[in-house]
C-alpha cells in the first residue's frame, strides 16, 4: 500500500444508503480510500442486484487490495438477505440440537449463498455466552449458556464459513452475553470478577484465538474489573493487554459500529477513533453516517502524521488487513 491515506482508508468500513453504488457514494469511497463496506437489509433486493452491487464495489476500489464486503448473516432474527436466500435457524436453535456437525453444515451452507453474489465477510458467529436471560440484545443469537458448548458450536460454524470461502468474524469480544442493556442505545456494564470473566465470557474467544480465527469484533461493554474507565472497544488493557498479549491474537479486529450510543453518546468521533486504534482495533465501523467516517479519516490522518506511535499502530493494522485480504480474497 502506497501512502498513509491509503492505509487509513483500509481501516474504514462503511454502510451505504441504496441498492446500487451511486455517483456520490463512489466518489466518497474513492476520496477516503475506503477498504470495506457492510450491507444491511435496505441494500439488498435480489441475487442479481446484490451481485451487481458487489461487482461495482470491486471495480471502484482504489487500492491493489480487494474490498471487504461484509454482512451480519447469523441466522434467526439477524438475517439480512431477502428471499430466495435461505433463512437459517438461530444460534440458540442450533445449540439446542447439540450436534457440532449441524453447526458446521449451517456454517458451510451460508457462504455458498454469500459467495454466489460477492459477499466475502460474515460478522458471525456470535461467541457470547448467554449468562443473563434478561439480555435484550444477544438472547437467541447465542449458542447457549454453557461456555464449552458455545466454544464448540461456534468454532464449527467458523470452520464451515472458512471452508465455504467466506471470512468469519467472531463477536463480541470479550463478551456481551451477561449484559442487561443494549449497546445500540446505552453503555452496558458487566460487574464480574476477572476470574468469572475468564471462566465464562473468555472461554469461546480463547478457543477461537488459539485455533486461529481470522477476525473478531469488539463489544461496546464496560468491564470494571478489567478496565474501570473505558468500554472494551476503547480499552488498551482489554484489546492489547488481554486479547493481543495474553491470548496471543494477531488476527484482524473490527470494532462494532462506532455510531452506537454506547460509544457516540460518551465520546466524540475523533476521540473514539484514536482510542480504538490505540487500544488495538484494526477496522473502524461506521454503519450509517458517512460524515462520521470522513471525520474519523481526517482525525486519524492528522494524528498519525504527528504522532509516531499512532502511525505505528496504523502500520500494524494495515499489515494485518493486507495479510488477511491476500490470504482469503
Amino acid at each position: 500500500m502506497a501512502d498513509l491515506k491509503e492505509k487509513i482508508g483500509q481501516m474504514l468500513m462503511v454502510g451505504l444508503e441504496g441498492v446500487e453504488l451511486g455517483t456520490q457514494e463512489a466518489a466518497f469511497l474513492e476520496e477516503f480510500r475506503v477498504g470495506g463496506v457492510i450491507f444491511f437489509s435496505h441494500n439488498l433486493e435480489n441475487p442479481e442486484q446484490i451481485f451487481l452491487f458487489c461487482r461495482a464495489l470491486w471495480e471502484c476500489r482504489q487500492a491493489d487490495l480487494p474490498p471487504f464486503i461484509a454482512i451480519d448473516q447469523e441466522g434467526g432474527r439477524v438475517h439480512r438477505l431477502p428471499e430466495p436466500f435461505t433463512h437459517f435457524p438461530s444460534a440458540a436453535a442450533v445449540g439446542r440440537a447439540r450436534r457440532a456437525g449441524l453447526a458446521y453444515q449451517v456454517g458451510l451452507a451460508t457462504p455458498r449463498e454469500l459467495t454466489a453474489v460477492g459477499i466475502n465477510l460474515d460478522f458471525a458467529p456470535v461467541l457470547d455466552v448467554l449468562s443473563n436471560p434478561r439480555n435484550p440484545v444477544i438472547g437467541d443469537r447465542s449458542f447457549g449458556s454453557d461456555p464449552d458448548q458455545v466454544a464448540t458450536m461456534g468454532w464449527r460454524v467458523v470452520e464451515g464459513l472458512r471452508s465455504g470461502g467466506v471470512i468469519p468474524c467472531g463477536k463480541h469480544f470479550p463478551g456481551h452475553g451477561d449484559t442487561s442493556k443494549d449497546s445500540h442505545l446505552e453503555l452496558p456494564v458487566v460487574n464480574k470478577t476477572i476470574d468469572s470473566v475468564r471462566a465464562v465470557e473468555l472461554v469461546p474467544f480463547a478457543h477461537a484465538c488459539q485455533s486461529g480465527i481470522e477476525s473478531l469484533m469488539t463489544a461496546h461493554v464496560l468491564f470494571p474489573a478489567l478496565d474501570h474507565a473505558r468500554p472494551a472497544t476503547l480499552s488498551q488493557t482489554i484489546m492489547t493487554g488481554l486479547l493481543r498479549r495474553e491470548l496471543n491474537y494477531d488476527g484482524v479486529v473490527f470494532t462494532d459500529d462506532l455510531e452506537m450510543k454506547a460509544i457516540s453518546a460518551r465520546y466524540g468521533v475523533g476521540e473514539a477513533v484514536v482510542l480504538a486504534v490505540e487500544a488495538g482495533a484494526d477496522v473502524l465501523l461506521f454503519c450509517h453516517d458517512p460524515a462520521q467516517a470522513s471525520a474519523a479519516f481526517e482525525t486519524l490522518l492528522a494524528r498519525a502524521e504527528k504522532d509516531a506511535s499512532v502511525r505505528l499502530r496504523v502500520e500494524e493494522s494495515c499489515g494485518r488487513i493486507e495479510s488477511l485480504k491476500k490470504r482469503c480474497l
